[in-house]
């Protein structure tokens, strides 16, 4: 299996949802990077459950670091975090465990592991597993930071319902979403996509939505074409969250009805630095960093989980079947995603940011 991403600061993930615990080795981190504890259970609040937008098993996710941190800094050999399972109701699997749930890996992890899988709440494919990332990506963001690179997101688009977009103020913006459970810039839009979430929930039903990332900070130059540019490395990262099925990079598949002229970031001289006027292509030209903020939005699908009665086969009798979920599920999960999209960012940024500086650099002895 391959559950490891990155060259330089590289993240390997383990565990499974009904699994003993999970956790995320990360190797190639610059020594000397803070480890708050604080903030790490700070981002991993920010992903956990909360209120009737949101499932209703809640783990503690009482964490451990058990290598690669010392007196509050990280050591440069690998970092291991663990989280255990403490709340995992597995019998709520067993009577549906040849029954492929419409949306989920059930069978497509049956087919690749030939029955071996563990099955009880997506095993390894659930998103239980990107706590993990969420803890990692806590170090990542702390290394980022000191270096002036600042990462957040906000729910731009929820069952139909738009959030106002982000303002010249960014840096602002981006630190008050980071202290904000459901993050939006405008608070009167945030509650309307969850009525929004709340009445699909009473009807059985889910929803899904579209995050949008701002990064700051981030220096010319960072990106290696053809095949690991800066747009492909974020990608590949984002791409592996359950239930992300679109990434674009600033104006995105929007560009493709515009003409040039309408899509052109024109340059111009700021106090000796290069700057464009408008943010078209998201920060990136020819896979490469210009200097600009990156902006990358991410559709998220609706939970797959619902309550309402679905067509689906017995992958193990080789049959027709139907499928009534039990359990605790999910009616939306983009509330929850946007931080684990901010850990994702933050672990292909130091992996890029150390090709381009050295690994050092992200600990500030470069």
């Amino acid at each position: 299996m391959k559950n490891t991403f990155g060259t330089s600061v590289a993240v390997t993930l383990f565990g499974e949802s009904h699994g003993t615990m999970l956790g995320a080795v990360v190797d190639g981190l610059a020594p000397g990077v803070p480890v708050d504890e604080a903030f790490i259970a700070h981002q991993l609040s920010l992903r956990r459950p909360w209120g009737d937008v949101s499932t209703a098993r809640v783990e503690p996710d009482r964490f451990q670091i058990v290598s690669g941190a010392f007196e509050g800094k990280t050591t440069g050999t690998p970092l291991t975090i663990l989280i255990p399972n403490e709340n995992a109701n597995s019998g709520d699997y067993a009577a549906t465990r040849a029954l492929a749930r419409p949306g989920h890996a059930d069978y497509t992890a049956y087919a690749k592991y030939h029955g071996f899988e563990d099955y009880r709440g997506g095993g390894h494919f659930s998103g239980r597993v990107t706590a993990a990332l969420v803890a990692a990506g806590a170090v990542a963001l702390t290394a980022l930071r000191g270096r002036g690179v600042r990462i957040g997101t906000h729910i731009a688009r929820c069952a139909g319902v738009s959030d106002a977009p982000f303002s010249e103020n960014a840096d602002a913006e981006i630190a008050a979403l980071n202290e904000k459970t459901f993050a939006v810039l405008d608070e009167a839009r945030g509650e309307a996509m969850r009525a929004a979430i709340a009445e699909a929930a009473q009807e059985g039903d889910s929803v899904g939505g579209v995050l949008e990332t701002l990064v700051t900070g981030v220096p010319a130059g960072v990106g290696e074409p053809w095949f690991d540019t800066l747009e492909g490395m974020l990608a590949h990262a984002l791409f592996s969250i359950p239930a992300v099925k679109g990434v674009e990079f600033g104006d995105g598949f929007a560009m493709a009805e515009a003409r040039g002229s309408a899509c052109n970031d024109a340059f111009f001289m700021d106090g000796g630095q290069v700057r464009t006027k408008s943010n078209h292509n998201g920060g990136v030209n020819g896979g490469i960093s210009n200097g600009m903020p990156l902006r990358v939005r991410c559709a998220v699908k609706p939970t797959p989980s619902i309550f309402k009665e679905q067509q689906t086969v017995d992958f193990l009798r080789g049959e027709d079947a139907s499928l009534a979920l039990r359990g605790r599920h999910d009616p939306a999960i983009v509330h929850r995603a946007r931080v684990v999209v901010d850990s994702v960012c933050a672990l292909a940024l130091c992996d890029a940011l150390a090709l381009r500086f050295g690994t050092d650099w992200l600990g500030g002895n470069a």
